[in-house]
């Protein structure tokens, strides 16, 4: 067993690249959907979704008794070192006992998935990728891996799907975003304060080995995606991050959905995905468990979406309050407190 980007070559760049299930957000991206399978967070709940009215990014409140839950939903790809208002956050967790952060620390147990080391080997070549292309998608592709200072042996893959995510992840590099900001110094910061920190690992030897298995019309939709994304450039991402710092969630939510919609056409990947959201249910609902203050981390789209975490929440009986919600609700206390006839 060994821990992510412990290697380097095409293993630790696909793994990095596998990082982004279940953990990533924003709108559709046309992807010639009818290649791809369904998205576990293409829909919303709509009166989840409400622009928060205090400085910095949008909280939920999950209650039960005497013990509650602040979850602050995040962007998963965004700019490193992205500016955000802390106010609020160091508030709570001053009041916190603990903090449950999204699942990032991944291993990949090659010797317990010979089936994961097999697929492996089967994405390799012996020629560049774009070497196995017709001439204008060859062009395209060397031009999109130049733009990123990038040599065509950067990608000896054979499968679209691969290459498409290894270009993807260069992609970010070259542009300087993550999938590990604002999760990273809220580690940081919770560590600093002496607060406990729950943040899940997972094994994603299967995962890397379902890679080889993923039709290659899926792999072709995606890689037609990420092609138009490096061409494009990182704008979308950039504003739907400083829209969250803001607390403005119709525009944090309006970032591309490429990295996702690529892993979500990788056999094995939405299960991965509803094993990590309810972990996350069970890690909050433990907590409610008993009387104190958590604070929990969650990327935005699969924190609103149906079926995601707070839907969840809700169906499991616990009391979830929006940005909006507890304002209100602070309002009115603040109200009663100043009324001499309450």
């Amino acid at each position: 067993m060994w821990p992510l980007g412990g290697r380097r070559g095409v293993l630790s760049v696909l793994l990095a690249c596998v990082l982004g299930v279940g953990v990533t957000l924003g709108r559709p991206h046309p992807l010639a959907a009818q290649e791809l399978p369904p998205d576990p967070d293409a829909e919303l709940i709509e009166e989840l979704v409400v622009t928060a009215r205090y400085p910095g990014p949008a909280f939920w409140r999950v209650s039960r008794g005497e013990a509650r839950v602040w979850v602050l939903g995040v962007p998963s790809l965004a700019p490193k070192r992205q500016d955000w208002d802390r106010q609020l956050f160091s508030r709570y967790l001053a009041a916190s006992d603990r903090v449950i952060l999204p699942f990032n620390g991944l291993k990949v147990r090659l010797a317990g998935s010979p089936g994961a080391a097999v697929s492996y080997l089967r994405l390799r070549s012996a020629r560049p990728f774009e070497a196995g292309l017709p001439a204008g998608e060859a062009a395209r592709f060397a031009a999109a891996r130049e733009r990123l200072g990038q040599p065509a042996g950067r990608y000896p893959v054979s499968h679209p799907l691969a290459a498409a995510l290894m270009l993807h992840n260069d992609w970010m590099e070259a542009n300087a975003l993550t999938t590990t900001d604002p999760a990273k110094l809220i580690r940081l910061l919770a560590k600093q304060e002496g607060k406990a920190v729950i943040q899940r690992t997972y094994d994603l030897g299967p995962l890397l080995g379902a890679l080889a298995r993923t039709p290659r019309t899926a792999g072709e939709a995606c890689l037609e995606a990420v092609l138009e994304e490096v061409e494009t450039g990182p704008g979308s991402i950039q504003a739907a991050s400083r829209a969250w710092a803001r607390g403005d969630l119709d525009g944090a939510l309006a970032a591309e959905r490429t990295w996702e919609r690529c892993i979500a056409a990788t056999p094995g990947a939405q299960a991965f995905d509803a094993r990590v959201k309810a972990d996350m249910v069970r890690d909050i609902g433990q907590a409610l468990s008993r009387p104190g203050v958590t604070i929990a981390v969650a990327p935005l789209r699969p924190l609103l979406s149906e079926g995601g975490i707070l839907d969840r929440l809700r169906r499991e009986g616990f009391t979830v309050e929006t940005p909006a919600d507890i304002r209100a609700a602070e309002e009115a206390e603040a109200e009663a407190a100043t009324d001499p006839e309450s």
